[in-house]
């Protein structure tokens, strides 16, 4: 279905829910205002080809730019609200946007705005911010009908920059009618069956690929969407329990956090109404995944894939059961695990991650020819690498080891922190952990562990040996971390992602070297 269809034949229906704000958009609202958006940017000189860039909350706002966009043949480039203004800038520039669209509640707006004095379209949603148009005044004056010739749009998403300045990831625009629905969205519906009776939970920031995806796709089906302002566990498991949510989109530590829940409180709430929980943006520890399918039965689902888009997998319950620790098998063109030189190893055997691209699903890193070639493989140009490590086993399911900048070179072993922090993740008292290397004079690195206590417990070097022994005896005196230190919080970005980026910085930078 086309969100049209729905707006005509279901228009009170709701398209998106805000419990935070008691906030519903139904779909004739969201028909009508996207229409109206639609219609001011194209007034403005807004036309195919160029970019609408988005820094807002988890609002309702959000879902009306993205029709407007998805509709005009726009690119749409949602930026992280987290970023201060100067960081948020450099997106709105580096992505030619055209317009920006900003919200009011969100205190570098004003900012931002001043910063990209380059862009012609500035909008605030939710209220007045200097030097912005107010959306809700800008949008009254145009019509509710759609635009002419409307053209299908697509999003401009940037990575998160974990490992360094985000990239613009772009791929040509789709073709065909937008009457037809939009080809990325009918796709994603159809693998996880969203259709007209699908309730799903977005508990994680929309400005990050999957969320921004997912949504789109579950109105494209007529469902409605369940917009969370940020993920709290027992929030979560509350909405699923009063929406009767059928499907919802997570990240591990979220599947951690509801676990940690006393199982009194994990009782109160009734997820008898999901039908698929899907899980993605990092690696599952097996026993947070095994507890999970134990307690919401076999309805979890997860994928694994990148902003670029560089191969897809996904695995049920059933099969992880019979492959734990993998992430599937791929649902199209091939993965290959090739080593520094780009030669295939065999079976079983850690490299890089390259999977295969469709020429039509070609990205380049916008503006920067020289990180696109870094992501080429040396042979294959539509074979494409993000930097993971993992291997293949003989029934072709896919198994993460870690990034390959995350991998630490201790006295010339290669040590993959993911596995020291599955080890931990369900410790009673560690609420998150991250594994780093930092300098060592003799071996070039050694492992630590950085542990953000679980609340109540105090960061003691008694539980920092506590911790030690945990990890020797799970994991063997080689990978068990030579010192432990503790932070207040941990720094993770919104979509679940560890910023090793910002942990490891301080330890390099006092050594003199760079991190």
């Amino acid at each position: 279905m086309y969100i049209r269809d729905t707006a005509m034949q279901h228009p009170d229906k709701a398209a998106a829910i805000r419990p935070a704000t008691g906030e519903t958009r139904s779909y004739r609202e969201l028909e009508e205002r996207s229409n109206r958006l639609a219609h001011l940017l194209r007034a403005k000189g807004l036309t195919r080809g160029d970019n609408v860039a988005i820094y807002l909350e988890n609002t309702l706002d959000f879902f009306d730019v993205v029709l407007a966009g998805m509709r005009t043949g726009l690119y749409i480039t949602p930026i992280n609200r987290h970023l201060p203004a100067s960081e948020a800038a450099y997106i709105v520039d580096n992505c030619d946007a055209k317009a920006l669209v900003a919200s009011a509640a969100l205190k570098d707006s004003e900012e931002l705005g001043r910063l990209c004095s380059h862009c012609p379209v500035k909008l605030s949603a939710g209220g007045d911010v200097p030097g912005f148009e107010a959306l809700e005044k800008a949008i009254a004056g145009y019509p509710a009908e759609p635009v002419d010739n409307e053209s299908l749009g697509s999003f401009m998403l940037y990575s998160s920059g974990t490992t360094g300045r985000p990239k613009g990831i772009k791929r040509p625009l789709p073709e065909g009618d937008p009457s037809a629905g939009h080809p990325g969205s009918i796709a994603t519906a159809q693998m996880w069956n969203m259709d007209a009776e699908t309730v799903y939970l977005s508990p994680a920031p929309l400005y990050h690929a999957a969320p921004a995806g997912y949504t789109a796709a579950v109105m494209q089906g007529g469902g409605t969407v369940v917009v969370m302002d940020k993920f709290d566990a027992e929030l979560a498991l509350s909405l699923i329990d009063t929406h009767h949510v059928t499907h919802g989109l997570f990240v591990p530590t979220m599947f951690v956090r509801m676990l940690k829940l006393p199982p009194d409180v994990r009782a109160r709430y009734d997820m008898s109404s999901l039908r698929c929980a899907i899980h993605a943006a990092a690696p599952c520890p097996i026993d947070v995944k095994r507890q999970m399918i134990e307690w919401w039965g076999p309805v979890i689902e997860e994928f694994y894939s990148s902003t670029e888009m560089a191969g897809f997998t996904r695995i049920s319950s059933e099969e992880w059961l019979a492959h734990p620790g993998s992430v599937g098998r791929s649902q199209g063109l091939p993965f290959h695990i090739c080593d520094d030189e780009g030669r295939e190893l065999p079976i079983g055997e850690p490299g890089a991650i390259y999977g295969e691209v469709p020429e039509l699903r070609k990205f380049s890193y916008h503006k920067d020819e020289e990180k696109t070639q870094g992501a080429t493989h040396p042979e294959h140009p539509l074979w494409r690498s993000i930097g993971d490590v993992g291997y293949l086993d003989e029934d072709g399911y896919l198994y993460l080891t870690d990034r390959k900048a995350f991998m630490i070179i201790s006295g010339g072993v290669n040590i993959y922190p993911q596995q020291i922090e599955d080890a931990l993740a369900l410790h009673p008292k560690v609420a998150d952990v991250a594994v780093i290397g930092v300098p060592n004079e003799d071996l070039g690195e050694e492992v630590k562990a950085i542990v953000e206590p679980a609340e109540g417990v105090e960061p003691t070097p008694a539980l920092a040996e506590e911790i030690r022994t945990f990890v020797e005896a799970k994991l063997g005196r080689q990978l068990t971390p030579r010192s432990v230190d503790f932070i207040d919080e941990m720094p993770r970005l919104a979509t679940g992602k560890l910023n090793k980026k910002v942990l490891r910085a301080p330890y390099w930078e006092k050594a003199g070297s760079p991190a």
